[in-house]
């Protein structure tokens, strides 16, 4: 009987010292959102991975619409997009160790009613047909980002939410040296909300789930031709950090595979290139085609 009981007592005892190592480990691999350190970490998990060089793709769709005064808002496309991105750590002799995020992403305007990716678009103002150009921006980077990098989220019953919005006002690169004078200046709002659950976010071990909304307000699209037109463009999407690329939606892994090879793998860690923006790739698009002028002579 005592044999029995002592064996038991160790057994008791291994498992109760087990279960303390188990606990320990998990502290230790818990990121503290208290701490500059630990708000770092936490934004690149939400953003990328821990692990340089690990690709993690983003996905979200919605629809556009317009806004023009005095007329009701029409519902122009479905979009779909797609990011693939990349982070790496970098070093700085006095900042310490940070990271820098590489990306390029696609936007795909298809038709409202079947969701078909659209070649040419008709434009119900102008009745002209026009060649619809999808965002193609590569890259899109950013960083890099250093601690402190205080956490700025709401956490609330085991979910935590952030949100960011950017508001954008610039000189139109498709405009010359008198945007003073005459106007033109690119103006837009991006808004996102990011969410997801406090135990994925926390662990370093393992992924964060994460989901994502993006709102875009903006000037007509440049290959609407649209002028001088009154009225700007919103975007209402929604969508989440993918498992890996091959979750993405099959029109869009369609789309990568027929027109942007390159998409199925993010930019070099390394890379230094200025950014794309959808208005300098329609700028760099049309410039090869021989200039503004040549494409407004083209026909669409």
């Amino acid at each position: 009987m005592g044999s029995k009981f002592l064996v038991f007592t160790v057994t008791q005892a291994l498992a109760t010292l087990l279960a303390l190592l188990v606990s320990s480990s998990a502290l230790a691999q818990a990121i503290d959102l208290s701490t500059g350190e630990g708000g770092l970490l936490a934004f690149r998990k939400i953003q990328c991975s821990l692990t340089d060089g690990e690709p993690r793709t983003f996905s979200w769709h919605g629809r556009a619409y317009s806004r023009v005064p005095g007329e009701k808002d029409r519902l122009l496309f479905r979009v779909e997009g797609m990011n693939i991105r990349q982070c790496v750590s970098v070093e700085d002799p006095e900042r310490g160790t940070g990271f820098k995020l590489v990306s390029r992403e696609i936007l795909l305007y298809q038709d409202p009613n079947t969701g078909e990716v659209l070649r040419t678009w008709t434009n119900p103002w102008t009745g002209q047909e026009v060649e619809v150009l999808h965002v193609a921006n590569d890259p899109v980077n950013n960083g890099p980002f250093f601690a402190p990098f205080p956490w700025t989220g709401t956490i609330r019953e085991g979910r935590w939410w952030s949100t960011a919005t950017i508001p954008l006002f610039y000189t139109n690169p498709l405009g010359g040296n008198y945007q003073e004078y005459v106007g033109g200046t690119y103006h837009a709002t991006e808004m996102f909300n990011f969410m997801g659950d406090v135990e994925s976010l926390v662990d370093s071990t393992r992924p964060a789930e994460v989901q994502v909304g993006w709102v875009r307000m903006s000037s007509w699209l440049p290959w609407m031709r649209m002028g001088d037109r009154i009225g700007v463009i919103y975007m209402h999407t929604a969508g989440k950090k993918l498992d890996d690329f091959d979750a993405l939606p099959a029109v869009m892994k369609a789309e990568i595979k027929k027109n942007y090879p390159e998409y199925v793998d993010p930019p070099p860690g390394d890379d230094e290139r200025k950014n794309e923006t959808s208005w300098t790739y329609f700028k760099k698009i049309i410039d090869q085609r021989g200039g503004a002028a040549a494409g407004a002579e083209g026909g669409h």
